[in-house]
Order: C-alpha cells, then sequence, then structure tokens
C-alpha cells in the first residue's frame, strides 16, 4: 500500500498504521493498529516538498513488508477505538495559543519599525482595531482550551465536538495572524527564503529586515494547517453532526 503526507518520516525509525485485518461488520469494526519499524525490508520513502520549498512532508510505500503479530498495539479490529482518541488530542495540540502569542508579538514588534506616513504603524487606528480584534479572538480562543482542559481533568467533558472546534478556531487563526504580519511588513514581506532557520536567523545575503525573514514562507506552509489533522470543512461538518444529535 501507500502512505502520504507523513510527516518527519524521513526523520522516523518506526510508524503506526491502521490496516485492515477483518472485513466483518462495520468498516470501523476491521481495523487493527499496528507499529512499523522503518527499516523493514519493502518500506520506500519519497520526499514531498511542500509550497514553502521546506521538506517535512513524504510519501511511503510499502511493498509486501511482513510485520510480526507482536506489533499489534490493543485488541485486534479495535484500532479505529484507538485511533479516534488520537485524532482528538491531534485536534486539540491544533489550538496553538502558543504559537498565536508568538506571532501577536512578532506582529507588535514588526508595527513598531513599519512607518506610516513618517509614523509607527503600531499607531495607527485602523490597524490597531485589526490587531486588537486578533487578540481579543486569541484570548477568547485559549479561554475555550483552558476551559475544555479543566473539564477533561475533571472527566465531566460534555458530548460537545470540543476538538474539532479548537482544530477550525486555532489554525484558522494562524493564518490570519500570518496574513496581518506579512501586510505590518509591507513590501519587506516580499522577499522569500525557503530554509525555516531563517525564521530563527537572518542570512547575510540577501539583504533585508531581519524581522522579515522566514515570514513569507512560514505563512506559506501554514496554508496546511485547515487541511491537516482532518479539513476543516471535515471538521466543520462534525460539529454540526454532533450538536444536532445532541439537540
Amino acid at each position: 500500500g501507500q502512505k502520504i503526507w507523513t510527516s518527519e518520516a524521513h526523520y522516523s525509525e518506526w510508524v503506526f498504521m491502521l490496516v485492515r485485518t477483518s472485513t466483518e461488520g462495520k468498516k470501523q469494526a476491521g481495523i487493527s493498529f499496528l507499529l512499523i519499524d522503518l527499516s523493514t525490508p519493502g518500506i520506500t520513502i519519497r520526499p514531498i516538498i511542500s509550497i514553502d520549498g521546506g521538506h517535512e512532508l513524504n510519501e511511503v510505500f510499502f511493498d509486501n513488508v511482513r510485520v510480526p503479530a507482536s506489533n499489534l498495539v490493543g485488541e485486534e479490529n479495535k484500532g479505529w477505538t484507538y485511533a479516534k482518541e488520537l485524532l482528538a488530542e491531534e485536534r486539540t495540540f491544533s489550538a496553538e495559543v502558543k504559537r498565536h502569542k508568538g506571532q501577536l508579538a512578532r506582529i507588535k514588534a514588526i508595527a513598531r519599525e513599519t512607518k506610516i506616513r513618517g509614523r509607527p504603524l503600531i499607531e495607527d487606528p485602523h490597524f490597531q482595531r485589526r490587531l486588537a480584534q486578533l487578540e481579543i479572538e486569541v484570548l477568547a480562543h485559549e479561554a475555550t482550551l483552558w476551559r475544555v482542559v479543566a473539564e477533561e481533568e475533571a472527566g465531566i467533558l460534555g458530548a460537545a465536538p470540543t476538538p474539532s472546534i479548537l482544530k477550525v478556531r486555532g489554525t484558522e487563526l494562524v493564518q490570519r495572524l500570518g496574513a496581518l504580519m506579512i501586510e505590518a511588513l509591507e513590501e519587506a514581506g516580499l522577499p522569500y527564503y525557503a530554509e525555516k532557520d531563517y525564521f530563527l536567523s537572518a542570512p547575510d545575503d540577501p539583504p533585508g529586515r531581519p524581522d522579515a525573514y522566514g515570514v513569507t514562507s512560514d505563512f506559506m506552509f501554514r496554508r496546511s494547517l485547515t487541511i491537516y489533522g482532518g479539513s476543516n470543512e471535515v471538521q466543520r461538518n462534525i460539529i454540526a453532526g454532533q450538536l444536532l444529535r445532541n439537540r
């Protein structure tokens, strides 16, 4: 078989896989959870270069790969049950609150350096309103995340599709903050540096504003946030379905 969009597979030693082990009953009932050593004969990893020019994603091919039964995780045919828990955790992780706060801080720093008619952009009322709106949404999103964490710890998490809600809001906020960051840089945001190291340290050549390095490539890569981990369109269907069933 073949698996596409495997993040960091070129660095990994093991992967987990959902495999069909039974055709009886519902489709979800015949899936098992296996651990697979990537050094197993028959496994080929091919890179996928994303729009930002980086290599994080991969395509993995399995040709007559044999895996020992001892690599089974949990019970046979219960793999989908385990996978749903992992997906919920992944979507909650996609809340991205820490990233939001970092983006807000960087936008403010950039806006202090960008001049509009001789004055810092951070003093422009229109820009202030847009920045304030995003900051309010980030704070509200963070409050929702902490409420969900508290409910999980107390064992009182309700039937609401909170992982999907957090995933949708978190990923879309990352994209909107990234767009405002590029806008705040004005023409300085046009130079494109593919290497992610530039997000941490500026290259000597080509010249440019040090605070612009990595912004455009990061913005382009983050377009994928609303697709991976279950696209936001699918998440909205999950949210609607669960809420309507609970009415």
